[in-house]
Formats: structure tokens, C-alpha cells, sequence
């Protein structure tokens, strides 16, 4: 009987990245071991890419240099600063009409700050990042496994923050992002996989199966960023023009495809015993959905969110963290 092989997959959500990295945390205390001992792929996009690069990245020999606590303070400490837009900035944008909310420095400063000069071939476990080809209007996809490829490494190995920086570039919240690949190779204009993938577990399922092409037996987890619950009154939306849904419409977007792999999922691995397949998610009653909210009250609230995720789920994360152990 071949092993079972274990994915991870986090869902996309800015700020709101601090719920499954709460999660995270406790399946690291609960089994003992680091995120990247116990699966075999971890799938992340935008900031649910963050997390999975930081879980991966290298530290010590054999060691993760973060463990899911160390992300958790990431967002306490450094999501403020990424989400901060002066008034003069503010006046300079009208309001983030004219251009994206924020400027990439803070971003990109932070970014090569936690990741440094580690390239997506040294990864502890392989991860599966997406992102969008503005140009092409192609899905792009950061493999591990196409880096660690000698055939392939010269055009597919890039700097972690680089990978971290193109899943996160969310249109209207960031400029996109442009990585040259050098030669006669063309350059890679990018945004968030958000727009195409907020919820990655159908792409790190897939990629699983190219990896492990034997395997028939298949654990399968995925962590959202809390369900919004705002409801856009259809008396204002049905007046609306582009300005009108400009700040709406990426959140449509980004919500609406969650539930649906979510579905797809269901039916691709059914509720077996043992469990093939786990989603853990929350409604976002406390916090506030914005995904650039990082005060420290909001901040509080998420933290709240993901408590009752552990209280709720309470029986289904000890039979999860047995299954990882085994």
C-alpha cells in the first residue's frame, strides 16, 4: 500500500493571513513537529504564499528558519507597516483611484528582509504559488519542483521574496510586480493568484498528483481566511459604475471562488474514514474583511476569529494532527 501524501493549502486574504497561521501554530504544539515535517506540499496564494514560503524557507541545517509562531508576530509587527498609506499619500493617489492603495516599498523592503537571498529550489517541502501573467493573461504558477529541475532552474528558480511579492501583488492594494528573467527571455509582469485562485487546494491537489504519480491515498488541508459576511446592498450596487465597484469588485472576486473549490473538493475526496479532506474556515463576525485592516484592534478580532475555529473544530484537529503524526 502506498503512503498517504499530505497537502497543505492556504487561502489568500492580506491581513486575515494571521487566522491560519494561529491554526498552523497549533498543529505545529499539537504533533510536535514543524509545518514542513509533516506535508509533502504546501499550496499558498497571496498571503497564504507568504506563510507557505515562510514555513519552508531554510534556516539551521535541517531546521525551518520560522516556525508558524514566528509568522504569526510577522503579521502583528509588519503588517501595520505594509498597510500604511500616509496623508500625503493619500492626496497624491486621490484615495487609491488613480493608482494602487499602497506603494511597493514597504512590501519589497519587508519581503527581502524575511527571505533574503534563498532561491524557490531550497525550499524544506515543495510548494505550488500562483500568480497571473497580466500580458499573456496566462495563470502562472511557482513550482519547487521546476526549480530543483537542472533543465528548468535557470528560468523557473527564483528568489523566495520575489515569489512572495508576485502572489501578493493584489490589483488596487499593490502596483504589479515585474521579475526579469534575463537573455532574450521575456519579463514576468505579475499579480495576485488571488484573481484565479484564492482558495489553491484544486492547484496543490493537481500538483500533488504530478509529483507523486503513484500515490492512490491522499490527505488534503485547507485553511481559509474567514468567510465575509458584509453583504453589498443591491439599492447602492445597482447605481454603481466602475468607480462605484472599484473597491468592491476584487473582493467579489476573490470570495466567490472559495466556496467553490471548497465544493469541488467534497467530491474529489469524499468524507472517507479516515478523512481524506479538511477544510477549516469562519465567518468573519468579530473582525472586519478588509484584507489592509492591520490596527491592533482589528488585529485582536482576527485573533479572536481563529480561536473559534480551534473551539469549534476542536475533535477534527486532534484526528488531523493524529493523521499528520502517522
Amino acid at each position: 500500500m502506498s503512503r498517504t501524501i499530505k497537502i497543505l493549502s492556504i487561502d489568500g486574504g492580506g491581513i486575515r493571513g494571521i487566522i491560519p497561521a494561529i491554526i498552523l501554530d497549533h498543529i505545529e504544539k499539537t504533533t510536535g513537529k514543524a509545518i514542513y515535517q509533516l506535508f509533502d506540499l504546501i499550496a499558498g496564494t497571496s498571503t497564504g504564499g507568504i506563510l507557505a514560503l515562510g514555513l519552508t524557507k531554510p534556516g539551521d541545517p535541517g531546521k525551518a528558519q520560522y516556525s508558524a509562531a514566528d509568522l504569526i508576530k510577522f503579521y502583528i509587527d509588519q503588517g501595520p507597516k505594509i498597510f500604511s498609506e500616509s496623508i500625503l499619500q493619500k492626496f497624491e493617489k486621490l484615495g487609491g483611484v488613480l493608482e494602487e492603495k499602497y506603494y511597493a516599498n514597504a512590501i519589497e523592503k519587508i519581503l527581502k528582509e524575511t527571505f533574503g537571498e534563498v532561491k524557490l529550489s531550497e525550499v524544506l517541502t515543495d510548494v505550488v504559488i500562483p500568480s497571473y501573467n497580466i500580458e499573456t493573461r496566462d495563470c502562472y504558477f511557482f513550482k519547487s519542483r521546476e526549480a530543483k529541475d537542472p533543465k528548468q532552474a535557470a528560468v523557473k528558480d527564483f528568489l523566495l521574496w520575489q515569489v512572495a511579492r508576485a502572489t501578493s501583488a493584489a490589483p488596487t492594494y499593490f502596483p504589479p510586480f515585474r521579475i526579469d528573467r534575463g537573455g532574450s527571455l521575456p519579463y514576468l509582469p505579475l499579480v495576485d493568484g488571488g484573481v484565479f485562485a484564492n482558495n489553491p487546494t484544486i492547484c496543490g491537489f493537481a500538483e500533488a498528483r504530478k509529483i507523486f504519480e503513484e500515490a492512490t491515498e491522499f490527505l488534503v488541508v485547507s485553511l481559509g481566511t474567514g468567510q465575509l459576511t458584509r453583504p453589498i446592498p443591491y439599492d447602492k450596487a445597482k447605481d454603481w459604475g466602475l468607480l462605484g465597484w472599484a473597491p468592491h469588485i476584487l473582493d467579489v472576486v476573490f470570495d466567490g471562488m472559495l466556496d467553490v473549490v471548497h465544493y469541488q473538493m467534497k467530491w474529489l475526496l469524499p468524507q472517507t474514514d479516515p478523512r481524506q479532506y479538511y477544510r477549516f474556515q469562519t465567518m468573519l463576525d468579530k473582525a472586519k474583511d478588509e484584507m489592509d485592516d492591520a490596527s491592533e484592534g482589528n488585529l485582536n478580532f482576527l485573533k479572536e476569529e481563529a480561536q473559534d475555529i480551534l473551539d469549534a473544530d476542536q475533535a477534527d484537529l486532534q484526528n488531523l494532527c493524529k493523521q499528520l503524526k502517522a
